[in-house]
């Protein structure tokens, strides 16, 4: 196991209620703008429970944050939270609203092109944020990483700074029960592939991380078809959110190699054509698998013995079983994992590597030895 540092300084709520606790969260001086989607808190009660948690301390309201936040959303927040002189940010919503909050919160402390600065990342200070979330999967509640695209370049980024860490996350499993199927199945793969990204890479005697892992999606294979199923049922929407957070709050990270070759390429896809997040995943994880399946083998065989039970047959036939169970599992929650299912073909390739290139991903990995030429072999395989 490696050494590391662990530091996750968000306070989580959870459970029934949570809401109400705002008040006890939230500065009593404080002046709060509230940053939302495109109107399911007005309906599912959340921004009534909000306004009565903060009363007077709320002087205003950015919304129409979009999936894939753009960075024009960013700058109508950041001019609002300007003009109304705010000192603590509230996102309420899904990962989206919470990645975009994470830049207005950069962007008012910080000088120069908006677009360049948050490229760079290096903020020094930050408003502080809470989130109230509403729709689990990406873990932004509780990390220091948000993705913002700009539509205008077909650019999307990714910046990590710890001023960025939520001051508290509410996850109220109650606020889920809304959400249609396609936002659940997209949240139960972004959960899943966010474990793959630390798990399956080569074996370093992190007992405990693994195991903590394999918990994880354990209870995503379990209970994510339950979640689209049962709507309603708060225990299964409680054990999902609580695993989404799970996923990317840093704990089954440390102390082990990670990858995220499937989450560069699969930022080109929306960046380039616009496709859902966690649907990219989907598309682009199994032909990674493939692709590194021989540098990947001892996690591939571990992976599919603790968590689909593979056993038997060779360790080829095993770690082949391991990968179709996978695409199965997506498939199942109405995930696609090709991309002839978004209509894009191999003319499309030289562009997406193009975009890569211009992103400055020229080494990915868990050793930093899958090349351009990989990602075109890998995107070649998704097809």
């Amino acid at each position: 196991m490696r050494d590391f540092t662990l530091h996750n300084p968000t306070r989580v709520l959870f459970g029934k209620g949570q809401i109400g606790n705002l008040g006890t969260e939230v500065p009593a001086d404080a002046r709060v703008v509230l940053v939302a989607g495109r109107g399911s808190i007005r309906d599912n009660g959340v921004l009534e429970q909000v306004k009565a948690a903060l009363g007077s301390r709320l002087v205003g309201e950015v919304w129409d944050v979009e999936p894939n936040p753009d960075v024009a959303s960013v700058l109508r927040g950041l001019e609002e939270v300007r003009s109304r002189n705010a000192s603590f940010l509230l996102a309420a919503g899904g990962g989206s609203v919470v990645d975009a909050t994470k830049a207005i919160a950069a962007l008012a402390r910080s000088d120069g092109d908006p677009w360049p600065t948050l490229t760079r990342g290096r903020f020094k200070d930050a408003l502080p944020l809470g989130v109230v979330m509403t729709s689990p999967g990406t873990g932004s509640e509780a990390n220091a990483s948000a993705a913002i695209s700009n539509r205008a370049t077909k650019q999307k980024v990714v910046f990590t700074n710890a001023v960025c860490f939520p001051r508290f996350a509410v996850l109220d499993p109650e606020t889920t029960f809304s959400l249609p199927p396609r936002q659940v199945s997209n949240w139960i793969v972004d959960a899943f592939v966010h474990v793959l990204e630390q798990y399956l890479t080569y074996p370093v005697g992190a007992a405990l991380g693994d195991r903590l892992a394999e918990a994880v999606l354990s209870t995503l294979l379990e209970q994510g078809p339950l979640g689209i199923a049962s709507p309603n049922d708060y225990l299964v929407r409680a054990n999902l959110s609580w695993a989404a957070s799970l996923a990317l709050n840093g704990l089954l990270g440390a102390g082990v190699p990670q990858d995220w070759t499937t989450h560069h390429i699969g930022h080109e896809l929306t960046a380039l054509y616009g496709i859902d997040h966690a649907r990219t995943l989907a598309v682009v994880l199994p032909a990674v698998l493939e692709h590194r399946r021989v540098q990947k083998t001892e996690k591939l065989l571990q992976y599919g013995a603790r968590v689909f039970g593979i056993v038997d047959g060779s360790n080829e036939e095993r770690v082949e079983r391991a990968i179709a169970r996978t695409v199965e599992f997506f498939e199942a929650l109405g995930v696609p994992t090709r991309l002839g299912a978004y209509a894009l073909g191999s003319e499309e390739v030289p562009q997406i590597v193009a975009n890569l290139k211009a992103s400055r991903r020229l080494r990915m990995g868990e050793r930093l030895d899958i090349t351009l030429d990989d990602a075109a072999k890998i995107l070649t395989r998704a097809l």
